[in-house]
């Protein structure tokens, strides 16, 4: 168990009601994304809180409108994983370091310059970010956050975020192996002709438009067909 003096509220409010608890913040951090972790080690008291400051105490009544239960673990899952914990300076500097990369890296995967149709570098799409000073919830899933991000950010570079629809053909001498590659993607339509060969249609992200016909190129010796259906910009 934690030591009191160690230890940062967690805080859930449902219908009007503060309910907190003390928690060690490195293992709490780790339970709200996801982890498996020891609610031995994680809990500082055993007690559920209308205010850990003043030492006041959640009625069984209370917890049981709320939770549907009077025990502790579940409560205390529920209040780290939806509500608020109070980390340290350094670990929400730490957290929203992590979440940028999440940003950006799912950004350079997915978007494109449309003037050059090409992918941006994700340190032009970093300097953007800076540039805008987007602001990052570390909380939030990179997802979550997309949408406002991608409206700031073309407002300083030429983005799209678009999905490209490609038909490819493939010789028989190569088709077995590019239908593996092929298959990392979002296959729509494959079709083996009656000589071997492979006809499919795939979709995927602007951004990945250089990465899937370097690889099918370098697979096939360039001996590929393909055309772009769709594509937005």
């Amino acid at each position: 168990m934690v030591k009191l003096e160690q230890a940062v509220i967690a805080r859930l409010e449902l219908s009007g009601e503060k309910f907190e608890i003390l928690v060690d913040p490195k293992l709490a951090l780790l339970l709200k994304k996801g982890e498996k972790v020891d609610f031995n080690e994680l809990l500082a008291s055993d007690s559920v809180y209308k205010d850990s400051n003043k030492g006041t105490v959640q009625s069984p009544e209370a917890l049981n409108r709320a939770f549907g239960t009077t025990e502790l673990e579940k409560i205390a899952g529920k209040i780290i994983k939806s509500g608020q914990v109070q980390l340290t300076t350094e670990q929400r500097k730490d957290l929203r370091e992590q979440k940028k990369r999440e940003i950006v890296e799912l950004i350079a995967r997915n978007a494109m310059n449309p003037q050059t149709n090409s992918p941006h570098p994700p340190q032009r799409i970093e300097i953007a970010l800076e540039e805008a000073k987007i602001h990052i919830d570390e909380f939030k899933q990179p997802e979550e956050q997309l949408g406002e991000i991608l409206k700031e950010l073309k407002k300083l570079i030429p983005i799209s975020f678009e999905k490209l629809k490609i038909a490819v053909k493939i010789p028989a001498e190569y088709s077995g192996k590019a239908s593996s590659l092929l298959h990392r993607y979002n296959v729509q339509k494959e079709e083996w002709q009656s000589n071997g060969s492979l006809v499919g249609l795939i979709e995927l992200p602007a951004g990945m438009r250089a990465e899937f016909l370097n690889e099918l190129n370098h697979l096939t010796h360039g001996n590929v067909e393909t055309k772009f259906l769709e594509e937005k910009k």
